[in-house]
């Protein structure tokens, strides 16, 4: 009997230490990677605000989590060697915060890990970027923000704010394929709906500003619809100040343009609950959901931000239908 009692306090003794080791073990640290076509200094708002979302969910980057971080600084070609270094590094799941070339670069880089979308670019079924919106296949999911499908809306506001209008004069970058597509075919299409002329005008950098705005001065359109991508939206107080110089009611893909003085945004309401629909996205597959079968959820609530102070500089009157419909105004 002895020699059991002996024999089992050594067992005690042995294992004690284990129980100890075996609770301090820390949870795995989950590794995201994150990609975006922009430069830091533009995207820092998405990203932050995904990473507070997914704070609020409970992963703590440093503790629980760890996020890489990949920029193309607008250089597109490089967009397949930034989702490669992504894939070597083995992350859990990747968040592409861009449209559907940056998506598809990561899908090309990677068929096993989840990608999960932050809601740029157009049509991602019509992309071949997913199967469906309710059944995507394959590894991708997230959000799509509709954004090449709101530019007729966008134009429509604009008629309706300057019933007379006839002739509206369209920024974009030629580089950005989703935003070609939308000046080439969708615009025009809306524009005829309207009895509208739409006249494209290509800005491929940040130094070609000048030369469109004479030309811009010189062609006298009645309205400005500037649409979405880096360059336009690092140089987003410029556009506005010619707009308000040059007394142009103008209308904008991103709602920091009327921020920084421009006069109407119409898009998808609170942003911040895209970062949040995100962050879903992320736990949800962090926990073992399958992005084939998680649906891509699209904006339910839309908002038009009409800026005052805009209004006054250019003689603006807006009709008090349209001036109703804002759901936030800049005094």
């Amino acid at each position: 009997m002895k020699k059991k009692i002996i024999g089992l306090a050594l067992c005690s003794l042995l294992l004690a230490p284990c129980f100890p080791v075996l609770a301090q073990q820390p949870n795995k640290v989950q590794l995201i990677g994150y990609i975006s076509s922009q430069d830091p200094r533009i995207e820092s708002a998405r990203a932050e605000g995904i990473r507070l979302a997914l704070r609020e969910l409970g992963y703590i980057e440093g503790q629980n989590i760890a996020i890489e971080y990949r920029y193309a600084e607008g250089k597109r070609d490089r967009l397949p060697e930034l989702a490669a270094e992504l894939v070597r590094l083995k992350v859990d799941v990747i968040v592409a915060a861009g449209g559907n070339r940056l998506i598809l670069a990561v899908k090309n880089a990677t068929k096993t890990i989840p990608i999960v979308m932050t809601g740029g670019g157009g049509d991602p079924v019509e992309a071949g970027v997913i199967d469906s919106l309710a059944r995507p296949g394959g590894n991708v999911t997230g959000i799509t923000l509709l954004a090449r499908e709101l530019g007729g809306k966008r134009l429509e506001l604009l008629k309706e704010t300057v019933p007379k209008l006839t002739h509206v004069a369209v920024l974009y970058n030629p580089a950005i394929p989703d935003t070609v597509r939308e000046v080439e075919e969708d615009l025009p299409e809306a524009a005829r709906a309207l009895k509208l002329t739409i006249q494209p005008w290509e800005v491929r950098g940040a130094a070609g500003f000048e030369k469109t705005f004479s030309a811009l001065n010189k062609d006298r359109p009645e309205a400005l619809y500037v649409t979405a991508g880096r360059i336009m939206g690092i140089s987003r107080k410029r556009i506005a100040d010619f707009a308000i110089k040059s007394r142009l009611p103008s209308m904008y893909a991103r709602r920091q343009f009327v921020n920084a003085g421009g006069l109407m945004y119409y898009g998808a309401d609170h942003l911040a609950d895209s970062y949040r629909r995100v962050a879903v996205y992320v736990d949800k597959i962090l926990k073992g959901a399958k992005p084939s079968e998680l649906p891509v959820e699209q904006p339910t609530k839309f908002e038009l931000v009409i800026n005052l102070r805009a209004v006054k500089q250019i003689g603006l009157v807006i009709p008090p239908s349209v001036l109703a419909r804002a759901a936030r105004v800049i005094r």
